[in-house]
């Protein structure tokens, strides 16, 4: 149903590395994000985690927390037609701050953790994506 799942955030020079590794973990508790500096715009090192999941079990288990949170499915459900692009793959941004304490929260915008799903359909088109995806959180 998902062939993977990529995610990243920035910390930012005001926040605590070990905070925004625990809102990681809310989403992925078995996840060993990756770190990169990069140069922001003022010419500041910010840092980047990131990571993909790949084991099936922890792609289920997120899958399943999913479901358990009805507000967060039915907006992804909502939504899946604008998050979803022409290859399969969904794009979802949980709320880093709400994360850190535990909770589940889509947001368009601002201080995020940015997932890219990959679903797997084929052919990889969004039109059998849009499927499994209802099939996955579905009512």
């Amino acid at each position: 149903m998902i062939h993977n799942i990529s995610y990243r955030t920035f910390v930012n020079g005001t926040e605590n590395e070990e905070k925004v590794r625990k809102a990681v973990k809310t989403l992925f508790p078995n996840s060993l994000p990756q770190k990169e500096y990069i140069e922001g715009y003022y010419k500041n090192p910010v840092l980047v985690l990131h990571g993909k999941i790949v084991k099936k079990q922890d792609i289920k288990d997120f899958i399943s927390t999913i479901k358990d949170q009805k507000s967060t499915r039915l907006k992804i459900l909502n939504e899946l037609d604008k998050k979803l692009d022409d290859k399969g793959n969904l794009f979802l941004r949980f709320d880093k701050q709400k994360a850190y304490l535990g909770e589940f929260k889509i947001i368009e915008h601002g201080d995020s953790i940015h997932l890219k799903i990959k679903i797997a359909a084929y052919p990889a088109k969004k039109k059998p994506a849009l499927k499994i995806v209802w099939e996955i959180w579905g009512e």
